[in-house]
């Protein structure tokens, strides 16, 4: 495949022609936020609407996870106007998440604390009433622990399950603020038929889902920080 070149917030990198430019970014050491991409997925999922960035020539920000790279092409991560977007997005997202860090076994490996400290956001929403929802935790697995009020319902989870298993355990259901990751007819973790290989775990990016000894995902197995040790923080 063709080798084309770009430049991402005045760097000057390689790829080959059509990679998926949020990828492109993060395997060059410039961070991106985001939450429900995964690697090699057939269709960007484009759900939680934080990789905004900026390409020359376009009247208006982009989702990184939607777009192909292209011979010449000038992105900038790090574009007010970009910003702006992946912060009300990410300040929309935090509204309904149940923030307890300080008891959450992802604390530290959170990948909202990541894109917090990069968008330079605090977790808690300052100008949005709290909407949390309230849902019973769900511990009747063997494996691991599901709580629904941490998830962001970035699919991941769903994705990998489903690719996994061929028909998957995880599913979404309802609609609006109701929406949310569950089992068919919600039926507890622990009696579905899940082969307990925990890839969810692994590639959860909050504390929705964690091993029953208290460990979150790995960050060898994440999903989509690949590069994010190198992140650059916006002005």
């Amino acid at each position: 495949m063709k080798t084309i070149h770009l430049t991402i917030d005045g760097k000057k990198v390689t790829a080959r022609e059509g990679e998926n430019l949020l990828w492109t970014a993060l395997d060059n050491g410039i961070y991106v936020p985001n939450l429900c991409a995964m690697r090699d997925d057939p269709e960007p999922m484009a759900a939680c609407r934080l990789c905004f960035v900026e390409v020359a020539g376009r009247d208006r920000p982009v989702t990184a996870c939607t777009e192909s790279v292209v011979e010449g092409m000038e992105v900038n991560t790090r574009g007010q106007a970009a910003l702006k977007l992946a912060r009300q997005g990410f300040e929309l997202l935090m509204a309904s998440h149940a923030l307890d860090c300080a008891h959450c076994a992802s604390n530290g490996s959170c990948e909202l604390q990541q894109i917090a400290r990069h968008l330079r956001v605090s977790l808690k929403p300052r100008r949005l009433r709290r909407m949390e929802r309230g849902l019973p935790v769900d511990d009747s697995h063997s494996q691991f622990i599901y709580d629904p009020n941490k998830c962001v319902l970035c699919g991941r989870c769903v994705r990998v399950c489903r690719e996994h298993l061929g028909s998957g355990v995880f599913g979404f259901a309802h609609r609006g603020f109701q929406r949310r990751v569950t089992t068919f007819a919600d039926l507890p973790m622990g009696t579905t038929e899940c082969d307990q290989c925990v890839r969810c775990v692994d590639v959860c990016p909050t504390g929705a889902l964690v091993r029953r000894n208290g460990q979150p995902h790995s960050p060898a197995t994440g999903a989509s920080q690949s590069s994010s040790k190198t992140e650059q923080a916006p002005p």
